[in-house]
């Protein structure tokens, strides 16, 4: 079947009908058939062709002026029609692509997924929001045969797909590890998987800590990672959980220090992206000092409600637009 013969029968009904009665719904009309002539991808000049020769067949003393302005605007049109195809192209290739990343997105998600630990000595909350689809930032919890609860958090310096798949493989190098968790022989480890595996231009910052509940200790190791803070209850005061490392992926050889905190009733852990520090508002960026103030504001909360809302309250600040990703953890010692 021609469709372009159709449409072409059609348009002249209408012009004919049209300059005959001068009735809108023939110019509805007129719309629908524009929405099937770019279903047959019929050119925006074999319209503007059609309509010359139609109206010259239906009044043939049309006068010469008239006929020529049509050169015109087909030249015109034939320009536009061409740019009208390759915005149509790209269009496409565009809803391709978003259809691609969202399935990308929702299987990041499933890849990365990890499960909150449940103690009767630690208070935990998290939350994780990319600032688009893909995530840069990722957090996982292990837990040993001691009881012991690991938990790490990372940043990697690049986006998208690569950053995703890059983050797939640190979590399952990690659960590989998990029988030897001091935090400083993980990062050593990972350093060489990251070195061997991940492009030269992608970098990783992390943090790792480890909990042991026997002594309530917290030992962490940190390879350039976004500072934390470290509460503590009795003082009522902030202090940064300071750890120095080098990136992971940038030298095999690198070795972390490991350091040691006690902890005590009521004291928190908070562990976050430098998306939570570098939060920008009209006025410049936030300082630390915004951070801990909101998470001082929510204490009397659970864990998952003190991050909950801290994210809520930084969000407004930002006019509700994420320029990074967001991740806060916090630990809290409540035996």
């Amino acid at each position: 079947m021609d469709y372009k013969k159709i449409i072409e029968h059609k348009y002249r009904e209408i012009i004919e009908c049209y300059l005959k009665k001068q009735d809108e719904q023939l110019l509805y009309q007129g719309q629908k058939l524009s929405r099937r002539s770019i279903e047959y991808r019929i050119s925006p000049e074999e319209l503007i062709n059609w309509h010359r020769t139609i109206m010259l067949e239906i009044d043939p003393s049309i006068s010469n002026q008239i006929v020529r302005s049509f050169d015109v605007l087909l030249e015109v049109m034939m320009g536009y029609g061409l740019a009208y195809r390759e915005h149509q192209s790209l269009r496409n290739k565009q809803l391709e692509l978003k259809t691609e990343i969202e399935i990308a997105a929702s299987m990041q998600k499933t890849l990365l997924g990890t499960k909150f630990p449940v103690t009767n000595y630690l208070d935990i909350g998290a939350i994780s929001v990319p600032a688009k689809h893909m995530s840069g930032d990722y957090y996982h919890f292990v837990e040993d045969e001691n009881e012991c609860i690991g938990v790490a958090i990372a940043d990697i310096i690049g986006k998208g797909i690569p950053a995703a798949l890059c983050m797939s493989m640190i979590k399952y190098a990690m659960d590989s590890l998990q029988g030897n968790g001091e935090p400083h022989i993980i990062l050593e480890s990972l350093n060489r998987v990251v070195e061997q595996n991940v492009d030269p231009s992608m970098f990783i910052t992390m943090f790792y800590g480890l909990y042991n509940p026997n002594n309530h200790h917290f030992f962490y190791s940190s390879a350039g990672h976004e500072p934390g803070f470290y509460y503590n209850f009795k003082g009522k005061k902030f202090t940064d959980l300071y750890a120095k490392g080098l990136l992971l992926g940038i030298d095999k050889k690198t070795k972390y220090r490991q350091y040691k905190k006690e902890i005590q009733k009521n004291d928190l852990i908070i562990l976050l992206s430098d998306g939570v520090t570098e939060c920008r508002t009209q006025d410049g960026f936030i300082e630390r000092e915004t951070v801990t103030k909101l998470i001082e504001k929510y204490l009397h909360l659970k864990a998952q409600d003190i991050v909950t809302n801290v994210y809520k309250d930084l969000e407004r600040l930002q006019a509700f637009h994420l320029r990074d990703d967001f991740t806060l953890i916090i630990l809290k010692r409540i035996q």
